[in-house]
């Protein structure tokens, strides 16, 4: 029976597909799998520069283009396009075998012989100029890509031909072009997949097997429609080697940090090292917490683990996030606990001079709470990270009456806060024999309190393996700063970035990294994030920036955008409509049901199949959608002028919020997959590109 093998094109051009076109395609390779002689389903074409390359008919105009082995039964399925456009695909491209890392490899052979006729010396300095034949030789760049290669000027004419060659070469190109060192993409792009054994060109189904993270291999009809139907199967098999070998390292020294921008994979290679720790060890009951920031975060992990993990493996894993086991921790010894919102918190709080109470709230949260500040000796040698506005010691001492006196009052009258509870959690597990768990696996960890992370470092005794931590500095929405080392967490020697976005198209990314402007972003090691490298291998249609003079105009066109997202085949819950506030996105709501859109708010649970979702940038965090509509992105909604400290209050506490904001636009941005659009009434927003 013949197997088949999915490459990862094929699985992003199939969600594209109308319906009726994908319940074809399924029908066709539901045959062509369960067929024993597979190859009397495939048409072969004239005029091939690769015989090895077949066609499999889905309807009269539909094709399936296919590899088809010189022997054996694996083969793998690429793309499925229009008649002509599959033929002229197929006519144009060769497939190889890498002799470095032995993947499968494909190219444009026909476009990049056109390229080198047409490329004279360069009159610059070449791109590459600095690496040597023998060093892109070693890293797995044939001759044929090299020559290509020493033809490039510049960053832009390389991006030209990533159509061309093979996904994995332009990989190294790319990051030696943002100059990161030799002996760095060798060890982070090349060394993870490297086989274990000795490499034979001419054996398609060993290189398709070893092209784990852009070729999936299905053992019959039933694993084929579990991959087509579930995006979590997707995360089983295309796993990157780079995310693989984080995932699976058998053992870490001690706590571990892998972070990277959005849609690298972070919380895929979370899930799968959960996965790893629940299989390859003989662990109790719940002994394995997999936790993040938010509730709705959580859940979403619960379902994904729900999916990936066997029964035995479930078993020892807890899914919580950070508050809720806090407060079950908090619940146990002292029983009922009252959360007080922000509004009773700065009700509480004083006009103390020249201080406001957000002032006071801020540096209760951001000195006294960050640091565990019990006395006034303490406050006043506190350090007061993110914090601008400096204080001498008699207005430290003046601050420190009214914060005591604060502390005081809520303990008197039995309130709590989330981070007052996470610390007093950190308090009873410390004073526990031993802590609760054997491993603690943390997603989204940008946006966690230092409350929170002493919460987390009484959770696991040190030692090997101990917490695993996945996160993005770049996408800190909540203003927390935390040095890992001051609680007692070290991550040195273990830390990896991811650079590859799988998500979101090489458009939509460029521009939304515009939107970081060029302010530096501090990680959680004393030191700082960057982007460098950062890249999606994905393309399509630019973002769409779209004007409007007044709310109705700018309602009506977006109306207008997603009945057109739709008649192209996106079905209404992959789109998505967000607002920086929750009355923002309700009231472009009622613009959309006015023209005859139904909508749904984004945390709704069980939402109308034909409804549109709406809701906030913060409610964007861990989803994506196929195309998002960021919407009144104006410079009197955006930046939120409630979150904004005043200059004259904190200016360094004021840059900080902006670039939150920031932080929160880029985000919203990077959700899309496909699509991207934003628009606005009166004045564009300072923080949307020009």
């Amino acid at each position: 029976m013949p197997q088949l093998a999915v490459g990862v094109d094929f699985l992003a051009e199939f969600a594209k597909l109308q319906p009726p076109v994908r319940r074809q395609t399924v029908e066709a390779l539901t045959k062509f799998s369960e067929h024993t002689h597979a190859g009397l389903h495939l048409e072969k074409l004239a005029n091939m520069r690769d015989e090895r390359v077949r066609t499999i008919r889905i309807t009269d105009y539909w094709r399936g283009v296919v590899l088809a082995p010189a022997s054996g039964d694996r083969y793998v399925l690429l793309r499925v396009m229009g008649h002509d456009e599959a033929v002229e695909w197929a006519q144009r491209r060769v497939f190889s075998v890498n002799e470095v890392s032995g993947v499968l490899e494909v190219r444009d052979v026909a476009a990049i012989e056109e390229l080198a006729e047409r490329e004279t010396a360069p009159a610059a300095e070449p791109l590459f100029a600095k690496v040597g034949d023998n060093e892109l030789s070693t890293l797995g760049v044939d001759v044929q890509v090299r020559r290509l290669a020493r033809t490039l000027t510049d960053v832009d004419a390389l991006a030209a031909i990533e159509p061309f060659v093979p996904a994995n070469q332009y990989e190294v190109l790319f990051w030696l072009a943002e100059g990161i060192p030799v002996e760095q993409v060798w060890a982070d792009v090349v060394a993870p997949r490297l086989p274990d054994g000795p490499i034979d060109k001419e054996d398609v189904s060993a290189a398709a097997e070893r092209s784990r993270g852009r070729i999936a291999l299905v053992d019959g009809p039933d694993d084929l429609m579990a991959l087509l139907d579930k995006p979590l199967a997707l995360w089983r098999v295309f796993l990157h080697p780079t995310q693989e070998e984080l995932a699976y390292r058998p053992s870490y020294a001690g706590s571990a940090q892998v972070t990277g921008g959005p849609g690298t994979g972070k919380t895929v290679v979370a899930l799968h090292r959960v996965k790893h720790l629940a299989s390859s060890r003989e662990l109790p009951r719940g002994s394995i917490l997999l936790t993040t920031f938010t509730r709705g975060l959580a859940e979403s992990l619960e379902l994904d683990v729900e999916t990936l993990l066997d029964t035995e493996q479930r078993r020892a894993v807890q899914v919580l996030n950070v508050d809720r086991w806090a407060l079950g921790v908090v619940r146990a010894e002292h029983g009922t606990v009252t959360i007080a919102d922000d509004e009773q918190l700065r009700g509480r709080l004083p006009q103390a001079g020249p201080f406001t109470p957000a002032f006071l709230l801020d540096e209760w949260r951001q000195v006294v709470l960050a640091n565990a500040v019990t006395t006034g000796e303490e406050y006043l040698t506190a350090p007061r990270r993110g914090r601008g506005k400096g204080l001498g010691r008699p207005q430290k001492q003046q601050v420190w009456a009214v914060l005591r006196e604060f502390a005081e009052g809520l303990r008197r009258d039995r309130l709590w806060t989330f981070l007052t509870v996470a610390d007093e959690a950190a308090r009873l597990l410390a004073a526990r024999p031993s802590p609760p768990f054997r491993h603690v696996v943390v997603d989204e960890i940008q946006d966690l309190h230092p409350a929170q992370w002493r919460l987390l470092r009484a959770a696991v005794a040190p030692g090997p393996d101990d917490l695993f931590l996945t996160g993005d500095p770049h996408q800190r929405i909540y203003g927390n700063h935390v040095s890992l080392q001051k609680v007692g967490i070290g991550v040195r020697g273990r830390s990896a970035q991811l650079r590859l976005n799988y998500r979101t198209t090489a458009e939509i990314l460029h521009w939304s990294m515009r939107v970081l402007g060029d302010a530096t972003v501090a990680d959680l090691d004393d030191g700082y994030d960057s982007l460098t490298g950062y890249r999606s291998a994905l393309h399509g249609e630019p973002p769409e920036v779209a004007p409007a003079a007044t709310v109705a105009q700018e309602g009506e066109e977006l109306a207008l955008a997603i009945e057109q997202w739709r008649e192209d085949g996106v079905a209404p819950g992959d789109i998505v409509v967000v607002a920086r506030t929750l009355a923002l996105a309700r009231g472009v709501a009622k613009e959309l049901k006015r023209h005859g859109v139904r909508t749904a708010e984004l945390r709704d649970e069980r939402p109308p199949a034909d409804a549109v979702r709406v809701g906030t940038m913060h409610g964007m965090k861990g989803l994506e959608f196929r195309c998002v509509a960021i919407v009144a992105a104006s410079e009197r909604n955006l930046p939120h002028r409630r979150s904004i400290t005043p200059v004259a209050e904190d200016p360094v506490r004021h840059a900080l919020d902006v670039r939150q904001e920031r932080c929160l636009l880029f985000v919203a941005c990077t959700r899309a997959r496909e699509r991207l659009r934003v628009s606005w009434s009166g004045t564009a927003s300072e923080l949307v590109p020009a």
